[in-house]
């Protein structure tokens, strides 16, 4: 006989503006948001802020006098600390389940098939441990189903009653399957929303009675598993190996707007570096590097952008190999006479480390140095990232990211190290 699964959703509220909150208390009740790259777009904001009319994805120029009259705290986006700041929330989950899947920086899976106790308690000692230990408020969603059980962490975040809890199994599902729109079931984007907002179904309760056949012909086969998830049959169970990358890109838009070959080579070297040592964390190898640049399109000037891609003659995650090919691939791009405003790598063609097919023609040199990059990432781990780096990524770095409202880095940097006086 086979269990009835239970699975549990749990979602970090408001995950980047909570990261800021977490170091200081003073931001407790005031309106956060945080920007993203060269402080653009707001890309995550409080409840606060919401309520003052603030919108998410919206250029913060726009929002700039509001946030300024309101007192908003403005972040620009914190990558270093948010991602240790999920770690350790992830790390917590572990312990509640022998399952888990992270699905995301903010939100996981946790599977409670075969539990005796209640499972709302049980939600409920999970929401009290991850704020203890992390200082972060989650919201925690129960059902026999993922996707009900991310309908129902919806209802935990929006609904104050609940208590940042809500236990599906326990509640007549349709009752409050109505209160949630049907573009935001998981796995419905706006497009098939639209399409079935023509059909007559506006809310989850009208999606569950929606009929097979014209589900199965104006929807992909996702959006049948879908509406069966919905009506309480799991289709999907929890996925604790992730699936391996098929391409890994490190790429942003320059803090201004640079001509120079050189700060290029540093930009595409810095960019080389991260990706490689992301590559790395993946135990993985790249067949395949890609370089392109771009001048900036917001500005009178002639328009330029291109990409060149090589094949590597050996599977690789050495950061020199990368960066020289990166390089090489750089100087056939560039051209003179542009203004650029953003590069990046890409690396391709991966596959696991442990499935190397070596080259026998290739030297030392060529093939790099698997003891230098362990050495160089655990240094990099232990005392912070770029604390080892290459020459070639430069040191003044004009093109820099512009992050003129970044908090310290609390969890990663002793420097950053939050100083507490009583």
């Amino acid at each position: 006989m086979n269990m009835k699964r239970i699975f549990a959703l749990v979602d970090c509220n408001n995950f980047y503006a909570s990261c800021e909150r977490v170091f200081n208390p003073a931001l407790k009740k005031r309106p956060v948001i945080v920007l993203s790259n060269n402080d653009g777009c707001i890309v995550a904001l409080s409840a606060e802020a919401k309520e003052l009319g603030i919108h998410l994805t919206a250029p913060y120029f726009k929002f700039k006098s509001l946030a300024e009259r309101n007192n908003v705290a403005v972040f620009s986006s914190n990558y270093t600390l948010y991602a240790d700041m999920s770690h350790r929330v992830m790390t917590v989950l572990a312990s509640f389940s022998p399952e888990v899947e992270v699905y995301s920086i903010d939100e996981s899976f946790l599977s409670l098939t075969g539990m005796k106790c209640s499972l709302y308690d049980y939600g409920c000692v999970i929401r009290e441990t991850v704020m203890k230990w992390t200082g972060l408020p989650v919201s925690v969603g129960i059902a026999p189903t993922k996707t009900l059980a991310k309908a129902a962490a919806h209802l935990a975040k929006k609904d104050p009653s609940c208590g940042g809890v809500f236990d599906m199994t326990m509640n007549d599902r349709s009752v409050y399957l109505k209160k949630i729109n049907v573009g935001n079931i998981w796995g419905i984007g706006k497009k098939y929303a639209e399409k079935l907002n023509s059909r007559g179904i506006y809310t989850a309760a009208d999606f569950v009675t929606a009929d097979d056949k014209w589900v199965r012909s104006h929807m992909p086969i996702a959006g049948l598993r879908t509406l069966m998830e919905m009506r309480g049959h799991s289709c999907m169970n929890i996925d604790d190996t992730p699936s391996p990358k098929k391409a890994i890109v490190s790429s942003r838009s320059f803090g201004q707007s640079i001509e120079s070959l050189e700060f290029l080579r540093q930009s595409v070297s810095s960019y080389a570096a991260r990706a490689a040592e992301k590559l790395r964390g993946e135990n993985g190898l790249a067949g395949v590097v890609t370089v392109f640049i771009m001048a900036d399109r917001f500005r009178d000037d002639p328009r330029y952008g291109a990409s060149l891609s090589c094949e590597l003659p050996e599977a690789s995650s050495d950061t020199p190999v990368i960066t020289r090919y990166a390089l090489a691939l750089l100087n056939r791009l560039y051209k003179e006479g542009y203004r650029y405003k953003k590069a990046g790598v890409m690396l391709s063609g991966i596959s696991s480390s442990r499935d190397l097919q070596m080259n026998l023609f290739l030297g030392n040199r060529e093939r790099g140095s698997a003891e230098l990059m362990n050495t160089v990432d655990k240094v990099n781990r232990s005392y912070g990232s770029g604390t080892l780096f290459y020459a070639s990524a430069g040191t003044e770095k004009p093109w820099s990211m512009r992050r003129e409202f970044l908090s310290p880095s609390y969890t990663t940097r002793w420097e950053e190290i939050l100083d507490v006086r009583i």
